[in-house]
């Protein structure tokens, strides 16, 4: 049976640049890379890696009453995910998201949050129906949704997994409820904690420094092509990711905590749910773009059995 994960996150349509380089200040280059309009958020971008790798994928967000919104929608539709829960928004508009991607694979991103700030704690109670195996969130809403979610789920014992992302030092991480993971990223993992995760050291510093904030089972520290570092509160473990080629980082991380979270949910095990994370991560920074980045369950068979790769 399929697992049944409750997205409660941001959905965008993102403005994607390619340039050679980021312009200096003041100063003005003609680019002949490209731009496009491609879905996005990192809430879109997880419920859509849950749905590629076989979960039964249901997101809670808010979109607006305009074009983008319309196109978000019927996208989340047409990709299996389960769309009772989006609320139209007359009040403010899809939330956009200006993406910069240098030709080294490097991203910079500027987010417009618009409808995505007015997701409530009865959005979320109303999608609670849907009775998940798991929910899942970014920092990417308010604060109060991400709070009445945990607690919702606290109650019916329901894990809580969150993406760390964005990530700010004011967040008040300790009025979170009981997680089974948090899992922010180097920058993000900087701002909560004010350690930069560069080495063996300071990664479980900075572990530590999470468990002191927040109750969860686990941190899961996102390296980039370093892999991922493990902590339980007593012991700790950095698994290296594969090799692949970089072409866009914008959904490796949304993907990574997307899969580590279901593959955690079928085994149990969460060694092999970074592993498995590993892959997908592999994979989505070889391609382009965020929703179209995002690789299937065959895929990532694929590529775990032509790797010799053991979860």
């Amino acid at each position: 049976m399929k697992k049944r994960v409750l997205v409660v996150s941001s959905a965008n349509m993102d403005f994607v640049m390619k340039v050679r380089k980021i312009p200096d200040g003041g100063q003005t280059v003609i680019e002949k890379r490209g731009y496009d309009y491609i879905p996005g958020g990192k809430g879109a971008n997880s419920a859509l890696a849950l749905a590629k790798l076989g979960a039964d994928s249901v997101f809670c967000t808010r979109l607006g009453c305009d074009n983008h919104g319309q196109k978000l929608k019927a996208l989340y539709s047409d990709s299996g995910i389960d769309t009772r829960f989006i609320v139209s928004d007359r009040n403010a508009p899809t939330g956009l998201a200006s993406i910069i991607v240098e030709e080294n694979g490097q991203n910079r991103i500027i987010v417009y949050p618009g409808a995505n700030e007015r997701i409530t704690a009865e959005d979320v109670e109303d999608a609670m129906t849907c009775l998940p195996d798991a929910v899942f969130m970014h920092f990417e809403v308010p604060f109060a949704a991400v709070v009445a979610a945990t607690e919702f789920a606290n109650k019916k014992k329901i894990p809580v997994f969150i993406d760390a992302g964005p990530a700010s030092s004011d967040y008040p991480l300790e009025k979170l409820g009981r997680l089974e993971v948090i899992s922010p990223n180097e920058s993000e993992t900087l701002a909560l904690t004010g350690i930069l995760p560069n080495n063996a050291d300071n990664c479980l510093r900075a572990s530590y420094e999470l468990m002191k904030r927040v109750d969860t089972k686990y941190v899961v520290i996102k390296l980039g092509g370093r892999g991922a570092y493990i902590y339980d509160g007593t012991y700790a473990k950095l698994l290296t990711t594969y090799e692949g080629p970089v072409v866009d980082t914008t959904a490796a991380g949304d993907a990574f905590t997307a899969a580590l979270t279901l593959e955690y949910l079928r085994s149990g095990d969460i060694v092999r749910a970074v592993k498995y994370a590993n892959a997908v991560g592999t994979l989505v920074v070889g391609r382009e773009g965020a929703s179209s980045s995002l690789p299937t369950s065959a895929q990532v068979d694929e590529f775990i059995r032509a790797n010799g790769i053991v979860l």
